[in-house]
């Protein structure tokens, strides 16, 4: 496997989503993962094999586009229609690949462990974020 292919326009919280606004503080497509800058206060791309802990913890998933100094919408739980196909049952984690997503079997030696949720079918992850600090 490998990461998945989001379509962005069919990225769409559920009626459950917990909800954060901010600003972005990079290109950042619906449907990423993100972080929220600790020193900019905005959100950026997350990385599971970056050097610096707050970036291999990601807050949420993007919920709309957004360009650096934009308004943001993330997801940080709950069920998302996660515009990619799902396979029911899953796990998903956070990629080395910059917002991106990925089952565990793609979470490489050395990258850190970060859960984004899982699939309740095919279309629909529950989004309920576990970053533990533990590299593979």
């Amino acid at each position: 496997m490998a990461n998945l292919s989001i379509t962005a326009a069919s990225v769409i919280s559920g009626d459950n989503a917990i909800l954060e606004s901010g600003t972005a503080g990079e290109t950042i497509t619906a449907g990423q993962l993100v972080y929220k800058d600790e020193t900019s206060k905005k959100y950026m791309l997350a990385d599971s094999n970056s050097a610096t802990a707050a970036v291999r913890t990601p807050r949420g998933v993007a919920l709309n586009g957004a360009s650096n100094g934009q308004p943001l919408v993330i997801q940080r739980a709950g069920d998302i229609t996660y515009g990619a196909t799902l396979t029911a049952g899953t796990a998903y984690y956070l990629s080395d690949t910059p917002g991106a997503t990925c089952p565990l079997a793609d979470v490489g030696s050395g990258e850190y462990v970060a859960l984004i949720g899982l699939a309740k079918s095919t279309t629909v992850l529950t989004i309920a974020i576990q970053a533990p600090g533990v590299a593979l």
